[in-house]
């Protein structure tokens, strides 16, 4: 399959880009916040549903990068920034639109951790960066 290519400009086009990053996995340190640059960007390692469901024999993943635009703040809670070896699982990205077109985005891992981003429009791109590998694991956890 190809590399992964896409944005979202809407609540509709984010549930796309967050089911394709759902279990994907990254660390604290992979994490920032560009205040002056208005961007928050993660790097994670993302499992290919995309290619379980097209051949369940092979699991992959590829890492990917992900970034928003427009953002004015980013507040973590339940993320411990003072360990950058720390390892998130992200679960859903959700977008809840406040005054026309600015909203917060909330990034929700398991574990409880959560990384809120308001945004003045929602302008998120994601974008596999060409390395994948195999992985015998099926992504479970404790959605708790």
């Amino acid at each position: 399959m190809s590399d992964l290519r896409l944005s979202a400009e809407d609540a509709a086009d984010l549930e796309v880009i967050s089911t394709c990053l759902q279990d994907a996995v990254t660390h604290v340190r992979d994490l920032a916040f560009l205040p002056h640059a208005r961007r928050f960007a993660m790097v994670v390692n993302r499992f290919r549903w995309e290619e379980e469901a097209a051949r369940p024999d092979k699991r992959e993943r590829a890492r990917a990068g992900l970034h928003f635009e427009n953002v004015g703040a980013a507040r973590a809670r339940n993320i411990s920034q003072d360990r950058p070896d720390g390892v998130l699982n992200l679960l859903t990205i959700r977008f809840d639109e406040l005054n026309a077109p600015s909203g917060i985005v909330t990034l929700t891992f398991s574990g409880g951790g959560e990384i809120r981003l308001e945004v003045e429009a929602l302008d998120a791109h994601l974008s596999d960066l060409g390395l994948v590998w195999e992985t015998p694991n099926l992504p479970d956890h404790d959605l708790k």
